[in-house]
């Protein structure tokens, strides 16, 4: 029986050398080369197509800029990126943190920083994936909240008990509770007098 690999990892460089050594360093450290590409244009396509748990982009691609290719991706994707450049300056590092890079690996690729490279991308946005969740939960609670302190002219801390007791009641996360009764009242909204 086959052995999972340790990681699924999509490939975009169009230099081929540097493919090589990449996809050779994901090898050796039990990984797998699920999809390459060459061009920006392609890197969403890719990623969709071969859904990896980390892309690793080169910087210098012939259509684009992979910093603007990785937050694109990022976004459409809901994957992590991995820089992989042999440039080092700290306007190029302020763009890739501001696009949601994970990490960054730097030409000529050393296979020793290949794996906790990755390992630390995938730690990092699963973090973050977790954290965004988490401040969006909240975010509903407080406007169920709010619309439970409008409609029933309760206090804060009563509104939170009522959603605190649904949510014991059905035995569901409170964040579920606070999205169905904001869906039911922007329906019961909608619904016309007569």
């Amino acid at each position: 029986m086959p052995t999972k690999p340790r990681w699924r990892v999509a490939i975009l460089d169009d230099h081929e050398p540097s493919r090589a050594v990449v996809r050779e360093a994901i090898r050796a450290a039990s990984g797998e080369v699920v999809g390459v590409a060459l061009c920006c244009a392609d890197a969403v396509p890719l990623i969709k197509r071969t859904r990896p748990d980390v892309a690793i982009f080169a910087v210098g691609l012939p259509d684009g800029d992979g910093i603007e290719a990785a937050a694109h991706a990022i976004l459409a994707t809901d994957c992590p990126v991995v820089l992989f450049t042999s440039h080092t300056n700290e306007a190029l590092l302020e763009r890739a943190r501001e696009a949601g890079v994970m990490a960054y690996l730097l030409k000529p690729l050393r296979a020793a920083e290949l794996a906790p490279a990755l390992d630390l991308a995938i730690a990092r946005f699963g973090e973050n994936r977790q954290l965004r969740q988490t401040l969006e939960g909240r975010k509903l609670i407080e406007r169920a909240k709010g619309m439970l302190m409008s409609r029933y002219r309760l206090t804060e801390a009563e509104a939170f008990h009522r959603l605190r007791r649904a949510a014991m009641d059905s035995r569901k996360p409170m964040v579920e509770i606070a999205k169905a009764l904001l869906v039911s009242e922007s329906v019961t909204r909608d619904v016309p007098a007569e």
